[in-house]
């Protein structure tokens, strides 16, 4: 759930400027305060969503996002920061901490929790989101896909289910992702919601993106 994934690659301080504005980003459009600033055309009608070992995002949820980026790095890079979970921090900023609840490579049942914090808003206070996610399917080097409630105080989502695929393109490889929110607070206000999601969405494909284009270590 969480800076245009198409902005040119930045140098170093730009990029730490962008990076927190990022982090401010995603924090706003948890709660949904960015209503309205998320390009409608990016939301997924019904019926149109991809598939991880035959399964997506939830088919009946009305709050969904989609988005897509071709990112110029390794697909073994990508897909490494993508599911090292406890290193999430390290370069998304709107990630506060992450822990695996297991050991190993995520596989199907692997858990982990992770929080990111959220403003205060007219209706919600200032609090921190609580996310332990389960995945559900995991298809190394080509999709992944988990699911779980974000709480926190006066502010619940009661299940995000998470789609990511990866394909091999000319020039890189092509990332798409997908994300649905089901639960009565984030429901009374679809639109709303729906920036939110695409928001915080598009900062977590930035992120991505300037990192594996620009790894700071070797290890990546």
């Amino acid at each position: 759930m969480l800076a245009n994934s198409s902005a040119a690659s930045p140098s170093s301080r730009p990029r730490r400027s962008r990076t927190r504005t990022a982090a401010v980003t995603v924090a706003l459009a948890v709660t949904g305060v960015l209503a309205g600033t998320v390009p409608a055309a990016q939301a997924t009608a019904h019926g149109t969503t991809s598939r991880c070992g035959g399964r997506g995002v939830d088919e009946d949820a009305v709050i969904r996002y989609r988005s897509d980026v071709v990112i110029k790095a390794p697909l073994s890079r990508i897909w490494r920061l993508q599911t090292d979970v406890e290193r999430w921090p390290s370069w998304q900023p709107p990630v506060s901490t992450a822990e695996r609840l297991d050991h190993g490579r995520l596989k199907p049942g692997s858990r982990f929790h992770w929080t990111t914090p959220a403003p205060a808003t007219p209706s919600t206070p200032a609090t921190t989101l609580s996310i332990t996610s389960t995945v559900q399917e995991l298809r190394r080097d080509n999709c992944i896909l988990w699911s779980g409630p974000a709480i926190g105080e006066g502010l619940r989502i009661d299940e995000g289910v998470h789609l990511w695929t990866f394909r091999k393109v000319k020039g890189g490889v092509h990332v798409h992702t997908e994300e649905t929110w089901t639960g009565d607070q984030v429901e009374s206000d679809v639109p709303t919601a729906t920036a939110a999601l695409g928001a915080g969405l598009e900062a977590w494909l930035h992120d991505l993106r300037a990192t594996a284009e620009h790894p700071t270590t070797p290890t990546v």
